[in-house]
This record gives structure tokens, sequence and C-alpha cells, in this order.
């Protein structure tokens, strides 16, 4: 299958840095694009396994990186613009790739005729026949393994089966994240008591309002947020609204039209069985095996320390908000409580903070002038590129000697069809063997402000905002040879720390006065209020962790039981739910988890299934990391020449515990992270 000149994706953008030409780019245009790609990445592949001469880094590793391009341009677009400007057609074309997309990684990994020429290299390295650098050495030690973990050495009649498994995951999973969209969309909560809105915010307000007429509703329609937790509970005063909200974000996709319990089992059960004919005991000993876990067993240790505290700091929080309301507290008033006794006891008011917190000026001031502090880097609009969407912004990004980095797209707005949460994503990856330079996005959920108005933010929304961009500074950075190791492309359990090392400037305190000054006065933020928010970091961290843990636990329970201690029907999910987070201890009634099963978006459709103790996990070396920037004067170009050049350049070229030593000096200190969420008592 060819594609005609003249499609899109056909050959390389002439855009700058390879940008896709998203003017000229049709939903008709992926389908085939995808299916054009996967059959020339598999000639191209097969093309390798057959070569006669001598295996080398050229003829191996080269090629196989060099392939695929078409593929990586069609995908590279989709993956950007379905999650975040989605269409029916575009739900469709997702749901007709899935399977496809599991059948060429099984078509690659099975094939042992390529296994053996990758094998037959590494054997050459092992005799001292050649040879190979770092990066050279790393892919070999990397492919071979994936090339196990799929099966390779299996008999044909299981590696039958793997394939039947592989792609009803994939349609599963797929299914799973069109499901639990739909169903948080139906679950907005509308309101046609203007009074019932009592102390939400005009921004927000003026949201609701537009997503009501966005359905042709009367009224103001509040959105759900993706997890459990929802930002208006911190700010409707009306009790019984609260409630509501509550309910229906804890209520999705547990019955109609939109129940994904089946998904969840049947999706649990396959990966469990899959797990078992690799040769694991269960999915999550096979996800940690590749991370920097390595063992389950060390990942439930971590999250077994930590439970019991979290829930005593949860409970003791709870003794301190429930004098602020004579009703019995319930989760629906946590946030609200927890907003009213924070500005208490730190004379901090976040409607009195927002209007310092302009999107302009955080992301300007803020953001981008922490990365010039840090690594030198500047940033420039380019108005004269477009984006997959009117709303998607396109800055340029240059280094210290004004040499052209890459590119960062940025689309802050919520809108229809745009999934909930924040998230980065590349669009090309950085790499020398191509010459090719990184373009990456960050997609958030800000509400549009009124017309005419500034966007203000509130202090989770520019905490998110430093938060992406970490991923987006992972990508732009790199420094490697090889598309599959840039950037972004590590563990899952290790990915998150950059993203999480980048959240700490946002309450230094030089550059916090900069970016929060009142977009009206012009005033900086008073010297108080930074006090008050640095003193109030350690403010409701047992509810905060006591939440992620639960999420955590949920995560490892459905993916480490045995296929046959699993349910079988959607009735027994609940009660697998409930019995996982007793057994942890963390069956703590007013803090519920993160996210339910039947909206836990990232387990059943993303990539984070046994890996969602990864963001606890990456926060270990993230309050390491911090620890030695402040103890070496913070953000100065010295410290972040440092860190860019030992650890985020590097990407996935080598082991990353390697480069986090190389940067660090050492092994990372727990006792930093258990200070930070105050587990250290």
């Amino acid at each position: 299958m060819t594609l005609d000149a003249d499609h899109p994706f056909a050959s390389s953008s002439p855009l700058p840095y390879q940008l896709t030409p998203w003017a000229q780019v049709r939903a008709e245009h992926y389908l085939p694009a995808v299916r054009a790609g996967i059959a020339e990445r598999l000639d191209e592949l097969q093309a390798i396994a057959e070569v006669t001469e001598p295996p080398t880094v050229e003829n191996v590793i080269e090629a196989w990186e060099s392939s695929g391009q078409l593929l990586s341009r069609a995908l590279g677009a989709f993956w950007t613009v379905q999650p975040a400007d989605t269409t029916p057609e575009l739900d469709a074309v997702d749901e007709t790739i899935a399977p496809e997309l599991a059948r060429l990684s099984d078509a690659i990994y099975q094939n042992r005729g390529l296994y053996d020429r990758v094998r037959a290299l590494q054997d050459r390295v092992e005799a001292g026949e050649l040879d190979v650098d770092a990066a050279a050495g790393y892919w070999l030690e990397q492919r071979l393994r994936d090339f196990e973990r799929a099966g390779v050495g299996l008999p044909e009649a299981d590696q039958a089966r793997l394939r039947e498994l592989n792609a009803t995951l994939a349609e599963l999973q797929s299914a799973f994240g069109r499901r639990a969209l739909a169903g948080s969309n139906a679950a907005a909560v509308l309101v046609t008591d203007e009074a019932e809105l009592a102390g939400l915010s005009d921004a927000s307000k003026a949201a609701a309002r537009v997503a009501a007429e966005g359905r042709g509703w009367h009224g103001w329609l509040l959105e759900l947020d993706s997890c459990t937790p929802q930002a208006v509970l911190a700010e409707l005063t009306d009790r019984g609204l609260r409630q509501r909200v509550h309910a229906a974000s804890v209520g999705r996709g547990w019955s109609g039209d939109f129940d994904t319990r089946q998904l969840v089992v049947d999706i649990a059960r396959a990966r469990a069985e899959r797990a078992v004919l690799l040769g694991y005991p269960h999915h999550s000993a096979y996800v940690a095996a590749d991370a920097c876990a390595k063992t389950s067993a060390a990942v439930h240790a971590m999250l077994n320390r930590l439970a019991p505290a979290a829930v005593r700091n949860a409970r003791a929080e709870a003794a301190d908000l429930q004098p602020l309301q004579s009703e019995p507290l319930q989760p629906w008033d946590w946030e609200f409580r927890a907003e009213q006794l924070k500005g208490a006891r730190y004379h901090f008011d976040a409607a009195l903070l927002r209007p310092y917190l302009e999107l302009e000026r955080v992301l300007h001031e803020g953001v981008f002038a922490a990365a010039t502090g840090l690594f030198g880097i500047t940033f420039a609009e380019r108005d004269d590129l477009a984006g997959y969407n009117d709303e998607v912004r396109i800055f340029e990004v240059f280094d210290a000697d004004g040499t052209g980095i890459g590119l960062f797209l940025a689309d802050f707005y919520t809108r229809a069809g745009k999934q909930g949460g924040a998230w980065m994503n590349n669009i090309v990856d950085q790499n020398h063997l191509l010459r090719q330079q990184p373009v990456v996005v960050n997609n958030l959920n800000i509400a549009h402000p009124p017309a005419g108005q500034p966007t203000l933010l509130t202090w989770d929304e520019v905490n998110t905002l430093f938060h992406e961009f970490g991923h987006a500074l992972h990508g732009l950075l790199s420094d490697v040879r090889y598309p599959s190791q840039s950037g972004t492309e590590t563990p899952r359990d290790f990915v998150e720390f950059p993203s999480q090392v980048n959240e700490m400037w946002a309450l230094d305190p030089a550059l916090l006065r900069r970016y929060a000054v009142h977009h009206e006065t012009g005033e900086p933020i008073p010297q108080q209020w930074v006090s008050d928010l640095q003193a109030a970091e350690l403010f409701n961290q047992g509810w905060a962790t006591t939440e992620l843990l639960a999420a955590s636990i949920l995560d490892q329970a459905w993916h480490s039981a045995p296929i046959d201690e699993l349910p079988s029907q959607e009735s027994g999910v609940e009660g697998f739910e409930t019995a996982a987070l007793a057994a942890a201890g963390l069956d703590y009634a007013l803090v519920p988890t993160r996210y339910r099963s039947t909206y836990f978006k990232h387990i059943f459709e993303g990539g984070y299934s046994a890996a969602y103790y990864s963001y606890i996990w990456s926060e270990v070396l993230d309050a390491d990391t911090g620890a030695w920037f402040l103890a070496n004067g913070g953000l100065t170009r010295a410290n972040g020449q440092r860190y860019r050049e030992k650890l985020l350049a590097a990407g996935g070229s080598v082991d990353v515990m390697t480069t986090y030593r190389a940067f660090r000096g050492q092994d990372p200190d727990i006792s930093h992270l258990l200070k930070r969420r105050g587990l250290d008592a």
C-alpha cells in the first residue's frame, strides 16, 4: 500500500522542525497513512533480518532506527490530535488501528529471523569483534529484552495465543478510553439555579455557562475532572451541590450506557493470562521487571511502608476539619473545609491569590523564565505556524548560543472533544541519526475566561503548568543518537521525575515575585503571601498522599492477583475494589481513591497499568534532586547545566539510574520524600 505523493504524510514535512502540516491534514488521512506505515515498517525490518553480511551497528541498529518514518509521522500527529481535539471520525480511527498496531508489535518481536540478527550482533560485541558505544550497547540489551518479553522463544501455539490476547487487549483498552470519556462527559452536573453556585469564581462560572450553551442547555454545566477530586468542591458553598458533584464523580462507569465494569474485568484477566504465558506470576511482575523498581515486591514494599503514616495524617487532618461544620464531615466537604482552614492557618486565600496568577505572565515570567535561568534557553512565539486547533500556540525554542532547539506547542484550554487532565506528547523525537529536532506539546484543561478578560489561574493550575513543562523539557533537551532513546523514552517509574522536579520552581521566591503580579495594578505578590505559600506546603498532605496511594494500591491489586482470584463478571468489581483498599488499610471513607476502577484511564487505557505507583516512586528522585538543588544554590545556570548534561540529555540512551547517579553522585535518599509529605514522624 502506498500513498499518493500529495498525501500530507507521504514525505517529511517541509515546515520548520518537520512540524505536522496541520492545515493540510484531515481525519480521512490518518488511517491510510497508518496502514501504509505499518506495511512499510514490516518490509524495512524484514530486510534487516535477511541481510547476509555480518551484523554491524549500521546494518542492524541504525537500519532499525531509520525504519518506520511514515508510521512515526502519522502516529505522532494522530496521538497528538485524538486526545486533544477528537471527533467521531478520529475515535473510529482509534478503534480500528488499536488491534492493527498490536499485530504490528507481535509481528516485529516474534520474528525469529530479526531476533537472531540482533542476537548475532550482541554475540559479536561480547566476543570482542566489535566495539560499540554505551547507547548502542544499551539498545542491544533493551531490544533483546523486548523480544523475550514479547514471547519470541515461546512455542508457536503459545505465540498464537499471545497474539490473540494482545489484539484483544488493544481493542478493550481503546474501548475503555472512549467509554470512560463519554461517561465523564455525560456525568457533568447541570445547575439551573445560580444561587447554588455561590463561591464559584467568575471564570469558572463563565466556563460553566459556555459549557451548558455548547450542549444547547440553559444554566451552568459543571464538567468533571478526570479524577475523583473535583476542583469546584473547594469553592462551592452549597453543600447539596457539592454532594451532587462528588456523587457524579465517583459514580462514573458503574451502570447504564457508559458502564465500564466488564471492560475492567476483561482487561485485568487478559493481562493476567498474558503474564503467565510469558513466565511471570502476574502482570505487575511483568511491568516491574522492565522498570526501575525491578520487582513487584519492591513496589508493594514502598506503598505499604507509606500507607499507615499517610492515613494517620489524614485522620488527624479530618479531626482539624470537623469543627468547621456541625454536620459529620463527608468526602464532599473535605476540599471546601480544607481551603477554609488553610486560609485561617496560613492567611491563604485562593480567591485573593488568583488575580496575581495571570496565564501569560506565569508562562513567560515563570515557566519560561525558570528554563532560561537554568538552561539558557529562550522562546519566541511563531504566529506563522499552525497547530491542530486554533487555540494551539507554537513557540520556537533557542539554545543559549541562539541556535534553534525545537518547537513547543501549548494547548491550554478545555473544550468539547478534549480528554480531561494534563499531559505532554512528542510529535517529533529528537535524534542525531536522522537529524531530527524535537517537537513537543503540552495539554492542560484551563477554563476559558469571560470574554475580554485575562486567564487567571488557580495555584493547582500553576503547578500543573510547571509540571507538564518539565516533561516538555525532557523532550526538548534530549541529546541522543537514536529515536527510540529520545527524551521521555524511559521507564514509566522514572518518566515523571523530571516533571516533578520542575514543579519546585513555582515556589522559588525570586521567581514567584517575578511572575505573581496583580494583573490590574502591577503590584507584586506580598512577601507574606510567599512565606505563607511555602509554609502551607505540608498542609493537607495526609489527604493528598492517601488518595494517591489508594489509587496505586488499587492498580497493583488488579494486576497482582492470579487470574482465578480476579472477578469474572462486572458484578464483582466493587467488591474487589473494596477488599483491595481494606487489605492495605486505605479504606478511609473520607478520602476516596484518586481514581475508582471504572474511570481509571491511566491503567485501563493508558500506559500506566501496574505502574501508577510511578508517581510516588519518581517523587523519591524528585525530592532528593530538589534537596540537591537547594543545597547548591537553587535556580542557577551551573546547576541547570549539570542537570541538563548529566540527566535530561541522556534520555533513555543508558540505564536511567546510572544517569541519576552520575548527576547526583549517590543513590536517592527517601528521607527527603518522607519529610516533604509529612511521613517522617
